[in-house]
């Protein structure tokens, strides 16, 4: 079971002490994302040099290959990817719900076919709380209904009405006196007055802690940031608060001065892959020509390996050459960016100048936000 303490508040933004059963992990924290139980091109040495607290994964896929049964006979999802700090495992509902052409919902749960070869699966919300608990996670998430973007009000309502029955259900099968500590998920699209509903629904459930899910599937950013600063104070203010799939380094800033706790996304891990560096100057595409004599490291600003030891040049030239090097290189400098950002803010938060550190931060970026290309020699 985890506990959680808030250390330090900055205005709406909060310090904090997640305590789990694989170590404590200190908030504001950006999760890497290991999808399939592993952090793409890196390994859990990687992670702990970054040091990585928590790592999440996706129960869905796993669902699929290697399968929970499996997992659990190599002594869960810790031992299995050999990561012996804290980790957390979502539904599989977000993925679910992403199938709309092969896959068909009831009160029971979802009956889908598998993106890998057609089978045919079941997941609903006891399944879903028996999978994430055989993987052995530290905090495992509620199964919920993630409603399209723009949906109508009426479908919201409905979905809300749902998810808050299926919130109840994955209670029911949790055990609390496991290793996994059971989080519910707040939904309702861009209306507040449901997403309140739901906050009060879903939080009357006492659950060690929330999420906030549907943000940043295809709303403006602007609605985005408005929506979690609205939502945000909805959630229990005792309890850990994850924001859910969210986002670019200025999404990280405006969520923690909303009060959020917890985030994680692809995008570091992504962007690494597509030639794209995220750095004190904005961002960089280190596949541009303008890199290609370049001694300077991608960030100057930057202590991570990659900038220690390697020039923007021979990072050109790994990306362009297609070396598998390149991407572990990116990957590490993009997450050494991710984490530090976070580690900045709760040091600000603890000293009660985030927004002035958020102000910094993004002053770095140029006058055209962290989309700036970085300056060229």
């Amino acid at each position: 079971m985890i506990s959680f303490t808030v250390t330090a508040r900055d205005g709406a933004a909060r310090a904090g002490r997640l305590t789990t059963p694989h170590g404590l992990v200190e908030t504001p924290v950006f999760m890497p994302v290991g999808t399939v139980g592993s952090v793409k091109a890196v390994g859990p040495d990687d992670l702990a040099a970054l040091d990585a607290r928590i790592v999440l994964a996706n129960s869905y896929h796993l669902l699929l290959r290697p399968g929970p049964d499996l997992v659990e006979r190599q002594g869960g999802l810790h031992r299995f990817m050999a990561w012996p700090r804290a980790l957390l495992t979502d539904s599989g509902g977000f993925q679910v719900f992403s199938l709309a052409g092969s896959r068909t919902m009831s009160e029971e749960g979802v009956t889908f076919r598998s993106h890998l070869d057609g089978s045919l699966h079941a997941l609903g919300p006891e399944r879903a709380i028996g999978i994430q608990e055989q993987l052995g996670a530290d905090v495992i998430m509620a199964f919920d209904e993630c409603p399209p973007a723009g949906a109508e009000r009426s479908y919201l309502a409905q979905s809300l009405a749902r998810t808050a029955r299926w919130a109840r259900r994955c209670k029911a099968a949790w055990h609390p006196d496991g290793p996994g500590a059971l989080f519910g998920i707040v939904q309702g699209g861009q209306d507040l007055a449901l997403r309140r509903q739901a906050a009060e629904e879903i939080g009357a459930l006492d659950l060690p802690g929330y999420a906030l899910g549907g943000f940043s599937v295809g709303e403006t950013n602007e609605q985005m940031h408005d929506g979690v600063a609205a939502c945000a104070p909805l959630l229990p203010a005792d309890r850990p608060r994850y924001l859910m799939g969210v986002g670019a380094p200025s999404d990280l800033l405006h969520a923690v001065a909303s009060g959020i706790d917890m985030l994680d996304c692809v995008l570091p891990t992504r962007c690494a892959r597509n030639g794209l560096l995220f750095t004190s100057r904005g961002r960089l595409v280190i596949r541009n020509r303008a890199w290609a004599e370049d001694p300077r490291p991608a960030d100057e600003a930057c202590g991570c390996t990659t900038c220690r030891t390697f020039s923007r040049a021979y990072l050109r030239h790994l990306f362009q050459a297609r070396e598998l090097l390149s991407y572990r290189l990116n990957t590490l400098h993009n997450l050494a960016y991710f984490l530090s950002l976070m580690a900045g803010a709760r040091k600000a938060i603890s000293e009660g100048r985030f927004a002035a550190y958020a102000a910094a931060v993004r002053s770095g970026w140029g006058e055209e936000g962290e989309v700036v290309t970085c300056d060229q020699p």
